[in-house]
């Protein structure tokens, strides 16, 4: 708004110079006198008519002439102006071409650089990554290897125990195996022993339950009778029957028993590893 005030008034200003310089045009002419007039006095009237037609024309020439001044100096000063409007229009369409142009520049300078940035950023990220995979695949390996080792250790550790315990295991069975022979030959020596010792100590209770058997007369030899003995330890006597098969009468059977009980204790001292507290006693007679 302000240039269109400012171009108003300075074509306004142009005009009203143009008009002023034609008035002092024009009062100017009105007292020209274009050729001095002849000395004749009968010829005076005739030259100032002719003088005043040609003032007015030229006076008319010199208004028209102005006016057409101002016309043209107005168009070109419109023309100047219009002009200058373009240029100017055109300067500011050049800024803001420029001013897009350069934001556009900067849009996309900003816009590579961001590109660049992120660029660099998923780079980075990437390598970050794969450095992080690779870390990742490192310690998997290494525990894979050290896994590896530990179960080789593990194996070969597993394989001397095996053999350490196979090895114990032979020695232990073959100490069971000593030990049981040991066993069954100290058994048998001492089934031996005791067998020796269990007919001693029989043939001490036959003794001594003959020493106290007072023989009825129907006793005869070949006598067979089995005799059922309670006692306690130290050989004394709580009961005694007969016991299964017995080939005497019953007197015979009644001394038996009663031999047994006089006896009042059997041998003890010395058979203790044989010592029952009920035994079966076969008693046997085949004549003196």
């Amino acid at each position: 708004m302000r240039e269109f005030w400012s171009g108003t008034w300075a074509f306004l200003l142009a005009v009203g110079v143009h008009v002023l310089m034609a008035a002092i045009v024009v009062l100017g002419t009105m007292d020209w006198q274009p050729f001095r007039p002849p000395t004749l006095t009968g010829l005076t009237i005739e030259a100032v008519m002719v003088d005043t037609a040609v003032i007015k024309q030229r006076r008319e020439q010199a208004r028209q002439e102005a006016e057409r001044a101002v016309q043209r100096k107005a168009e070109r000063e419109r023309r100047d102006k219009e002009l200058k409007a373009r240029e100017q229009k055109k300067e500011r369409e050049k800024r803001a071409e420029e001013k897009r142009l350069k934001e556009q520049a900067a849009k996309k300078r900003a816009e590579d650089m961001r590109l660049q940035k992120m660029r660099k950023r998923q780079l980075q990220d990437r390598k970050a990554r794969e450095k992080k995979r690779q870390n990742e695949l490192d310690r998997l390996r290494e525990q894979r290897q050290k896994a590896a080792r530990e179960s080789k250790r593990e194996e070969e550790r597993l394989k001397q125990l095996e053999t350490r315990r196979q090895t114990e295991a032979a020695a232990q069975r073959q100490a069971i195996a000593e030990a049981d022979m040991q066993r069954r030959m100290a058994a048998e020596a001492r089934s031996g022993q005791l067998a020796t010792l269990a007919q001693q100590y029989a043939l001490s209770i036959q003794a001594q339950v003959t020493n106290n058997w007072l023989r009825p007369p129907t006793a005869r030899p070949g006598l067979r009778c089995k005799l059922r003995i309670v006692q306690i330890p130290g050989g004394e006597v709580i009961s005694a029957s007969i016991a299964g098969s017995c080939n005497g009468d019953e007197a015979t059977r009644r001394s038996l028993v009663a031999a047994v009980e006089r006896a009042g204790s059997l041998p003890y001292r010395g058979f203790e590893d044989v010592f029952q507290r009920e035994i079966d006693f076969n008693f046997s007679y085949d004549g003196d």
